[in-house]
């Protein structure tokens, strides 16, 4: 079992599934405008830096639930705890957890991609790390 099934095995309280949790993060990129707007609310969020860690070929600096949620919007955020079933404050802790590890593998040159290798991109990582 990887750190991406245990976590959504813990946000579902079943075990993992890839499907769901591809929707998941396609919903944050989706609803964020993609990866590229997904950067652009972390900058005017004043968090830039953090979300330029992920994508570097750096370390990549950590965020908190309340960041993240901040960043992302606490409508966005209760949409997508929601549709899981799960409170809001406990999807943003584990997103917090695992939006860092996603766009950095991701962008594993520092850069981002187009949105077609992006998606492609998501299934393999997803489909890879869950095994």
């Amino acid at each position: 079992m990887g750190l991406l099934d245990s976590v959504l095995g813990g946000l579902t309280g079943q075990g993992g599934n890839s499907g769901a949790l591809m929707n998941v993060v396609s919903g944050i990129l989706n609803q964020s405008g993609g990866r590229t707007g997904l950067l652009q609310q972390f900058q005017s969020g004043g968090l830039g830096h953090l979300a330029e860690s992920w994508i570097g070929t750096g370390q990549n600096l950590p965020i908190t639930a309340d960041q993240l949620q901040g960043v992302l919007g606490s409508g966005k955020v209760q949409q997508l705890a929601s549709s899981l079933g799960v409170p809001p404050d406990q999807l943003s802790g584990h997103l917090a957890q695992l939006l860092p590890q996603v766009i950095d593998k991701l962008t594993p040159n520092g850069s981002l991609p187009d949105a077609g290798a992006t998606q492609q991109g998501l299934g393999g990582l997803l489909k890879g790390l869950l095994g």
